[in-house]
């Protein structure tokens, strides 16, 4: 009887020990979800996070966002217009008032371009006026030194060169920076403006006449100078040229820190304008050969428009200079050139002195040239347009 209690009371506490063990793992996943809930953030029904596993919102909901967007831009976009329109409005109000302002005060002056408020009017072209007064357009102005002169710098329709690089850089700048070159093709296509202007054509009369006359585009552009002074605003000196025409129009614009005004247009022939080379030279002559090469090129072929003066120092060396002008004479039957010889020791600032006093034919434009100079036939015209008698 014993030995059959004894399994009986071992049964009994393996099933309360599994009962046990069984209500101690229960109560440790309540635990552990009841952990769960405090620790999960809270969520706000009508925003969630897209792409969240279980949320109930597809593609028509993002749809629907993106509809809501473009439906708020073009509202704005709407509005944008709105106000272009009116500013639109405005500034050709202004421009007309400006014109009729401009006409009444002086016909020196042309206003291109208009900017600013109807109540502004009278002062702003006082300001405009005051400016070109004070600034060296029309009249020069007395400087301390050389160091005070403003140098203009020069452009073409797809270069500016910077006199500031010096010469220890490339002085041209491309391409031109888009804030540059969007002030000058406002300057160039403003003087284009005054050009192909009726009332520039100051010896044709008439409708029949006006209406043959041939009008200028932005390729007729030959080259333009600028220069800014710091308290006045910016001159822009502008040329253009019809590939058939020796004759070039010249229009100077200012931009007194406002809209750009027609100061002078005119028309310069430079037919009849011969450039003297004066040349001083010692020895060197394979070098005077190379520069004959480029003279032969440039000069006699192209321009047709030249005198060569070169003042020979010494005697080693004169007769092959005297050799090679008369061979290119003979060659190209070009006779336009004096050769001056001084037995002395060489002396540029002397030879070009005797090189301007040789030439007696009347009025010239000298230009003073070294031997290793190399030039084109642009560079002489720019020579003809930039110079005045004197």
């Amino acid at each position: 009887m014993k030995f059959l209690r004894m399994p009986r009371r071992g049964l009994v506490f393996q099933a309360r020990t599994r009962w046990l063990l069984a209500g101690l793992a229960l109560f440790f996943s309540l635990l552990l979800f009841m952990y769960l809930l405090e620790c999960t953030p809270q969520t706000d029904g009508n925003a969630s996070l897209p792409g969240h596993i279980g949320e109930s919102y597809g593609k028509e909901y993002y749809q629907a966002l993106l509809q809501e967007q473009e439906e708020r831009y073009q509202t704005r976009a709407m509005s944008l217009k709105r106000q272009i329109a009116q500013l639109k409005l405005e500034l050709q109000e202004m421009s007309d008032k400006l014109k009729s302002a401009q006409a009444r005060k002086s016909p020196s002056f042309n206003i291109m371009v208009h900017q600013g408020t109807k109540e502004q009017t009278p002062n702003l072209l006082e300001f405009l006026h005051s400016q070109i007064d004070k600034a060296e357009v029309g009249l020069g102005a007395k400087l301390s030194s050389e160091y005070g002169v403003v140098p203009f710098e020069s452009f073409t329709s797809m270069k500016v060169y910077q006199l500031e690089m010096g010469l220890t850089r490339h002085p041209e700048e491309k391409p031109v920076r888009k804030d540059k070159r969007d002030e000058l093709v406002e300057a160039i296509e403003a003087g284009l403006e005054v050009v192909n202007s009726p009332d520039e054509d100051e010896g044709q009369e008439g409708d029949e006449t006006r209406g043959e006359r041939e009008l200028y585009n932005e390729n007729d552009f030959v080259e333009g100078y600028y220069r800014t002074e710091r308290d006045k605003g910016t001159q822009y000196e502008l040329f253009y040229r019809k590939v058939d025409q020796m004759d070039y129009r010249h229009v100077t614009l200012f931009r007194p820190f406002g809209p750009l005004m027609k100061v002078k247009s005119e028309t310069l022939d430079t037919s009849k304008s011969i450039v003297n080379i004066i040349v001083p030279l010692s020895g060197r002559t394979e070098t005077f050969l190379q520069f004959m090469q480029n003279f032969r090129d440039v000069c006699i072929y192209q321009d047709k428009r030249i005198h060569l003066t070169v003042v020979y120092f010494g005697e080693e060396g004169l007769s092959e200079v005297r050799r090679i002008l008369e061979e290119v004479a003979r060659e190209t039957d070009f006779h336009n050139y004096t050769l001056v010889s001084l037995n002395e020791e060489f002396n540029r600032g002397w030879g070009l002195e005797v090189g301007a006093r040789a030439w007696e034919k009347g009025e010239v434009l000298m230009f003073f040239c070294d031997v290793d100079i190399y030039f084109t036939a642009e560079f002489l015209h720019s020579c003809r347009l930039n110079t005045e008698p004197g």
